[in-house]
């Protein structure tokens, strides 16, 4: 299983960031794949997730109405797509399937 994240990087508050992660090794389309973000000094916490099927969606409270998990079964690839973004966003963003599959991880700063 590989899990690799892209498109962090710094922005402004107000700001937006589309993440990315590309998922090999596993037949994608029948997990649940979901995002995590950890920030310094905290305890890593589910973001979002989404289903296998239906594309069901759910989302941490602080995010709701701002980010949106999407994904592309044909390409293997689940997205972030994260606007009106906040400094108490800033975090490193990781890919993960079943708990136990983690991406390296792409920084998100967002700072003025």
């Amino acid at each position: 299983v590989q899990l690799v994240e892209s498109g962090g990087g710094l922005v402004q508050p107000g700001g937006s960031l589309r993440l990315s992660c590309a998922a090999s090794g596993f037949p994608f389309s029948r997990y649940v794949m979901s995002w995590y973000r950890q920030a310094p000094g905290k305890e890593r916490e589910l973001v979002a997730a989404i289903s296998s099927g239906s594309g069901s969606t759910n989302y941490a409270d602080s995010v709701k109405g701002r980010f949106t998990i999407s994904r592309d079964n044909a390409k293997n690839t689940v997205y972030l797509q994260m606007n009106s973004l906040k400094p108490e966003d800033t975090a490193v963003y990781y890919c993960n399937v079943l708990q136990v599959y983690w991406g390296q991880g792409t920084q998100v700063t967002v700072s003025s």
